[in-house]
């Protein structure tokens, strides 16, 4: 029997269905805040909402202990003082065991139907969400919004969407016929039963909460399973208000809410991650976070299938151009947006030392970097326009690493505090670009430097920035490659680069496209085939190996001998 929350979606499934096969853009959320798609009073109802939470216990009836926790802080320095119940993990994993039964048996439709309806009331709350994104993780309110809401909705439809292209091709039953040539044919019918891996557990990080956190949550849900989530401390807001809204269509369309629960800790919970982690009933891991973390899952939690994104080194070539202020201008985006504090943020940049060609002629080694560290001080030397695309800070420290890059190299841009023109209290700092080079700092740039902090970095040769590129990519971990050049040979060797290192290529970006953005459907986001992410959002991969599939069959008489017994009768 079809579940009425899928015939509801049906036609958006559909149109997603289309999306992930054509991979062109689509996409059903709406991505500006815009009030005739929203509601006239959409963004004030989601601030107010948002400050209702402030110095009150967040309410969410799920199993807790008397106490609470919860530390955040706002990077832009305003007081928050939010409280969250306090779980046991004992607790909410018996809670979700005996959710299980009841989630389990309803079957992939409902599982698909249950996770489109919370996200279509993920997207109401949109602009709840944005600002809890931004006063957690210091982004700017139009990124908070965009990467917080529509875009991690997105994210997390395609999950749904992979899941049950990948559902619908296991039929319930089947009827079987071996023919036996002048014997009867050997005939059994057989079920087919989707099983889930039992609970999973979704870490989140501090600086994309929602839009890292949700790929693994509706994986999980939309394939049967419960859903541990633990935010990261400094940003619990975002998940808790998530959760609560999958509680609530849980609890609606009849199902025990603890199919999703939320586990928030404090800034130090005493080794609970690692803890919970390795525990028996946990089934399934989804992590956002350090290499180091990351790493510790994978070695560590072999009950778990455990699906990583972690630290990596991103990279920019730099060959030749036709427009090297447009080139400029496209990089300095990139390495202005939201501060360097994202896993595709561009870091190290590889020009010749001998210079690139231009249509204008050739430029010096010198040159590009000051081109480059011109446009970025241009895009970042009005505070009031700096800070709409820098944001703020997430931690301090980021700040502290800034200070230690500092020491590296010669200084083409230095790192400035600025001075937020609505938020006098939120920590704000320019990017910092030093010049390196590759005869001499590798081991400085072969690791990532997370935040604001870019290398520009003198090679012999293109020859040598690919392979550096390449083999940065496959032993270290990257998520983007960027290539300038105006060679076709150059470019086809930057695809071969590409695809040795495992990491997704874009070419000659000049205009309203940037290194560190993916579309949802369209592009993928991580490979899987480097250290810095054992798995692609969203793929086949990504959600075929959260169930199972268990068969029984019978003997029963070959269909000939059915068709003959009734027309005898």
């Amino acid at each position: 029997m079809t579940h009425p929350l899928f015939t509801k979606h049906e036609a958006t499934l559909a149109k997603a269905l289309t999306a992930i096969e054509t991979r062109g853009y689509w996409s059903p959320f709406a991505e500006m805040p815009s009030p005739k798609v929203y509601g006239e009073t959409a963004n004030a109802d989601g601030e107010a909402a948002f400050k209702a939470h402030f110095g009150k216990t967040f309410e969410l009836d799920q199993p807790s202990t008397d106490e609470t926790v919860g530390k955040e802080r706002s990077p832009f320095g305003i007081a928050v003082d939010i409280r969250y119940p306090k779980s046991s993990p004992d607790a909410l994993i018996r809670a979700a065991a005996d959710a299980q039964a009841d989630w389990r048996s309803a079957g992939p439709q409902a599982w698909v139907g249950v996770s489109l309806e919370i996200l279509s009331r993920l997207n109401r709350a949109s602009f709840e969400i944005a600002y809890s994104v931004m006063h957690t993780t210091g982004q700017a309110f139009m990124m908070a919004f965009q990467a917080g809401g529509p875009h991690a909705q997105d994210r997390a439809l395609e999950a749904v969407v992979y899941a049950w292209d990948q559902l619908r091709r296991i039929p319930a039953e089947a009827h079987w016929e071996k023919p036996q040539g002048k014997n009867p044919p050997l005939a059994m019918h057989k079920r087919f039963s989707v099983v889930p891996r039992g609970t999973g557990l979704v870490l989140g990080c501090c600086t994309f909460p929602t839009w890292n956190g949700y790929p693994g949550m509706f994986a999980d849900l939309a394939t049967g399973n419960t859903v541990i989530v633990k935010p990261h401390p400094g940003a619990i807001l975002p998940l808790a208000i998530t959760v609560r809204i999958a509680r609530e269509v849980l609890r609606e369309a009849g199902f025990d809410p603890n199919v999703v629960t939320l586990l928030a800790t404090e800034p130090n919970d005493g080794g609970l991650v690692q803890e919970l982690a390795v525990r028996p009933e946990i089934k399934l891991i989804d992590f956002t976070g350090s290499t180091q973390n990351g790493t510790w899952l994978e070695r560590n939690a072999h009950q778990a299938q455990v699906y990583t994104e972690k630290a990596g080194v991103n990279q920019i070539v730099i060959d030749s151009v036709d427009d090297m202020k447009a080139a400029a201008r496209n990089i300095a985006f990139s390495l202005a947006l939201y501060s360097g504090q994202m896993c595709t943020a561009p870091q190290n940049i590889y020009v010749p030392r001998d210079g690139i060609r231009t249509a204008d002629g050739q430029l010096s080694f010198d040159d590009v970097a000051k081109a480059l560290a011109s446009a970025l001080e241009k895009l970042t030397s009005d505070a009031a326009r700096a800070v709409e695309l820098t944001g703020a800070i997430q931690n301090e420290g980021v700040v502290e690493r800034v200070a230690e890059a500092r020491k590296l190299g010669d200084v083409l841009l230095d790192s400035q505090s600025l001075v937020h023109p609505v938020f006098p209290e939120a920590r704000v700092h320019t990017p910092l670009m030093l010049k390196l080079d590759a005869r001499t700092d590798e081991a400085n740039f072969t690791k990532e430097w997370f935040g604001p902090i870019s290398f520009v970095i003198a090679t012999d040769s293109t020859a040598q920035s690919l392979e550096l590129a390449g083999s940065i990519a496959r032993t270290h971990g990257a998520l983007t490659l960027s290539v300038y050049s105006t060679d076709d040979k150059v470019i086809e060797a930057a695809h071969e680069a590409a695809i040795e290192g495992g990491v997704a290529l874009s070419i000659n970006l000049t205009g309203g496209v940037f290194v560190n953005q993916t579309a949802a459907f369209s592009d993928f986001h991580g490979t899987g085939a480097n250290p810095a992410a054992n798995a692609a959002l969203s793929d086949a991969a990504f959600v075929a190996n959260r169930f199972r599939v268990v068969q029984s069959r019978v003997h029963v008489a070959p269909k000939a001998a059915q068709a003959e017994v009734g027309q005898t009768a």
